[in-house]
């Protein structure tokens, strides 16, 4: 299954966001645009469908910016994924309108991929926004974690 540059970048945004709670000025879209190197007018709209849904704050104007409303803790990868993925369809025979497979009446590929999916969307919904920001204290924790690049001013990032 592959993820939509829509959720990876709605992904990074809350990320972003959630790794700044101290922070005093607000994240902004021209920063979040200028470290991952995203297209503003692209994040722009994102940020306007998260800020629809109540996950972020955002005020115009000159010290404008965004903040993220909920607690970063109660807000799960999985939640995050159901709202901005459009098709979590993973083969034809999912859709019932649209199946045209000859073989739906006999095969068992459907649930198991419908297992595949369900058990996916079990792993992310185990795991909050706040789990994806915490700072790791060594390898040693976490081994297979790859160490972020670090980007100053944000906590998450920095070494």
């Amino acid at each position: 299954m592959r993820l939509t540059q829509w959720t990876d970048y709605s992904l990074r945004v809350l990320m972003y966001c959630a790794a700044c709670l101290e922070r005093v000025a607000p994240v902004t879209i021209t920063e979040i645009a200028d470290s991952h190197g995203i297209s503003r007018s692209h994040l722009t709209k994102i940020v306007q469908e998260l800020a629809a849904r109540g996950w972020l704050e955002t005020t115009r104007g000159r010290g404008g910016g965004m903040r993220l409303l909920v607690d970063a803790s109660a807000l799960t990868l999985g939640e995050i994924v159901r709202a901005t993925e459009t098709d979590l369809t993973m083969v034809e025979c999912f859709d019932a309108a649209q199946n045209q497979c000859r073989m739906s009446a006999h095969c068992r590929l459907k649930s198991v991929l419908n297992q595949a999916t369900q058990n996916y969307m079990e792993v992310l919904d185990g795991i909050t926004l706040a789990d994806l920001v915490a700072p790791v204290a060594s390898s040693t924790d976490m081994p297979n974690m790859q160490r972020m690049p670090m980007i100053p001013g944000i906590p998450f990032f920095e070494n």
